[in-house]
């Protein structure tokens, strides 16, 4: 974004794609974000950031993204009491980010709702974890915990409460539905019950070790946060990359790709009444992962991807095992696909059901392959081809029903476009070495990494501290931009359609400490 016919001044800020970094007053802030929006831009993350020793009060991040790259505004506050503006009349998904910064820092903005977000009555109301001086202790007022839901009024209304404890072992997540009869009119999500202290214990940490926590922040997405975070780290170093990492990266970041989609597709089957899709999607998956350990130590792939490079190399021996596991899996996926769309009964509770329109998608925000399946072709692999992407020519995938079986079939696309670009990568794996040393990190220096993983883009913002210590790391997961979509996407369905409409996105809901 051209900031420059704002009066704004700007600096360039360490990321792996062009980035600038402005410091902006309360009026260039609301300026800045209203050009972005107006231009098509998104917001890609806010977070607030305690600076008051070095006088300089508190800071609102917000991290903006356009087909130009990234726009870092800071806006400076002087005291706890100073307020900024209220972007989510721009950005309707800055909402729950503002007020989750207030939870964790107590910078204010002049919204109409107050509600805490991040806050579970796990330390003191009146206390914030991420300032410099915090040291909680387990006081707080019964009653403080109580959170207003938004209800709906009128004949006929009723209210259903789910969670936040559900059955199974998924983490927890409350939700209450306003309906007539079965039929939807309103959804309210509440998140964050499991909120683990990751931004904090990253303070704790050196550059280096900090990469373990951070493949560690959302378990379907470790090399996708672990490679953003290595990102940054690295534009902090100025470390360039040996060619086999790159391509080694890509190959896990693939292949964590695959298997997200092969599950979910699983489970989409089962939720739809069909549970032999269940079966055989659990089964392709488990083989994939199965792979995964013995090639890489880890099903799951985490602590592959280190600042500096790998952790671990590709033998020969399981390089061929993954070109003979990828011809099989492309085989049995193409074949599952024709089964799905040709069963009726599946097909009638994908077709119309929680349906998302462009329109929808683009003023909410919504991200990654499910803003794919609404129309939206945004994918950082295509928009801004890192190596190895810009030599591996990413096939987009999408659609613009915008319903359960537009992200059926998005997904789909993607599991047999990572296929091939596993085959690809397996053909043209550089030889070389896998890890370059690194060097001392500069000080007080900020940094961006961004990466594409199977739910959208994960955003890793990182200031590095003296002696190679963190001195503020936010990680910013997709989850975060969608969660809101589906409140909208399940009104008019019937309540029994929600678990599929759920499923359908799959978001975090720990990712980035939901």
């Amino acid at each position: 974004m051209n900031v420059s016919p704002l009066g704004i001044s700007s600096a360039t800020l360490a990321s792996p794609i062009p980035a600038q970094r402005c410091p902006v007053s309360s009026g260039q802030l609301l300026t800045a974000c209203r050009l972005a929006w107006e231009q098509g831009g998104q917001l890609a993350a806010l977070w607030a950031s305690d600076e008051r020793d070095r006088d300089r009060g508190f800071c609102v991040h917000v991290l903006l993204r356009d087909r130009e790259g990234l726009t870092l505004l800071e806006h400076t506050l002087p005291d706890g009491a100073a307020r900024y503006p209220d972007l989510s009349t721009i950005f309707p998904v800055a909402n729950r980010m503002q007020r989750a910064a207030f939870d964790l820092v107590g910078t204010k903005c002049d919204t109409d709702d107050p509600r805490p977000w991040t806050w579970q009555a796990a330390w003191p109301i009146d206390q914030f974890p991420l300032r410099r001086d915090f040291a909680a202790s387990p006081k707080w007022e019964p009653g403080e915990e109580d959170y207003p839901f938004v209800r709906v009024a009128g004949d006929g209304v009723h209210e259903i409460a789910v969670g936040p404890v559900h059955a199974g072992i998924i983490e927890p997540g409350h939700f209450r539905f306003q309906v007539v009869g079965e039929k939807v009119l309103r959804l309210e999500e509440r998140l964050g019950y499991v909120h683990k202290g990751i931004e904090k214990r990253f303070e704790a940490l050196s550059i280096k070790d900090a990469s373990c926590l951070a493949g560690r922040i959302s378990g379907d997405s470790t090399v996708a946060f672990g490679w953003a975070y290595a990102q940054a780290a690295e534009a902090i170093a100025g470390l360039e990359l040996t060619q086999r990492a790159t391509w080694l990266r890509a190959l896990c970041l693939e292949r964590e790709r695959v298997a997200n989609h092969l599950g979910d597709l699983g489970y989409l089957g089962n939720d739809g009444g069909f549970a032999f899709g269940l079966a055989q999607f659990s089964r392709l998956k488990e083989d994939l992962l199965r792979l995964n350990r013995s090639a890489f130590g880890h099903r799951l792939l985490m602590d592959v991807v280190v600042p500096g490079g790998v952790a671990h190399d590709l033998a020969p021996e399981f390089a061929a095992e993954m070109r003979t596991q990828c011809a099989a899996l492309d085989r049995e996926i193409r074949l599952l696909r024709e089964i799905y769309d040709d069963h009726a009964g599946l097909q009638d509770r994908f077709r119309n059901c929680g349906s998302v329109s462009n329109e929808l998608a683009a003023k909410l925000g919504l991200c990654g392959f499910a803003a794919r399946a609404s129309g939206i072709p945004d994918d950082l692999r295509c928009d801004f081809p890192l190596a190895p992407y810009d030599a591996l020519t990413v096939r987009r995938a999408g659609s613009r029903d915008g319903d359960v079986a537009a992200r059926v079939a998005v997904r789909f696309d993607e599991a047999l476009e990572s296929l091939r670009l596993i085959d690809v990568i397996l053909d043209a794996l550089p030889e070389g070495d896998i890890a370059t040393a690194l060097p001392r990190f500069r000080e007080f220096r900020p940094a961006v990494g961004c990466v594409e993983g199977w739910r959208g883009p994960v955003w890793v913002a990182l200031e590095s501290g003296s002696d190679d210590t963190i001195r503020r790391c936010h990680p910013h997961d997709p989850s975060w931009q969608n969660w809101p979509v589906i409140e909208h996407a399940v009104i008019g369905n019937i309540v029994p359609d929600f678990p599929l409409i759920n499923k359908s996105f799959n978001l975090s809901y720990s990712g980035h400490d939901l």
